[in-house]
């Protein structure tokens, strides 16, 4: 198993190559999309992690489109109090929501 959670390109950014997904999976492994990290900021916020929280569903839905295999997500019933990568959490009341529209893309991908 790959996962692809976006790669450092400066000004505090990760950056998620699309491209990348069937390229892994043609190494005969299934590949995870880690949607949460690949929104992150890293040093976003001095010290700490920033990021953009209202990019996890156009990233996840990319991913599936693209192919990948598997989403991970952070997910938090308070993301801004969550104690790790509190910017990047997806809220628990939002994720139902957001599975259903990435389980359609899903089942138009492979049909």
């Amino acid at each position: 198993m790959l996962t692809e959670r976006g790669t450092s390109f400066g000004y505090n950014n990760l950056v998620s190559d699309m491209r990348s997904i069937p390229i892994m999976q043609d190494l005969g492994v299934p590949v995870v999309f880690d949607t949460t990290h690949s929104a992150q900021k890293p040093g976003g916020l001095g010290k700490i992690t920033g990021g953009t929280r209202e990019l996890i569903p156009t990233l996840a839905k990319a991913a599936v489109a693209a192919g990948c295999d598997a989403v991970f997500m952070e997910v938090h019933d308070d993301p801004e109090n969550a104690l790790s990568d509190a910017a990047t959490q997806w809220p628990l009341d939002k994720l139902a929501a957001l599975l259903h529209s990435i389980k359609n893309i899903q089942q138009v991908r492979d049909n």
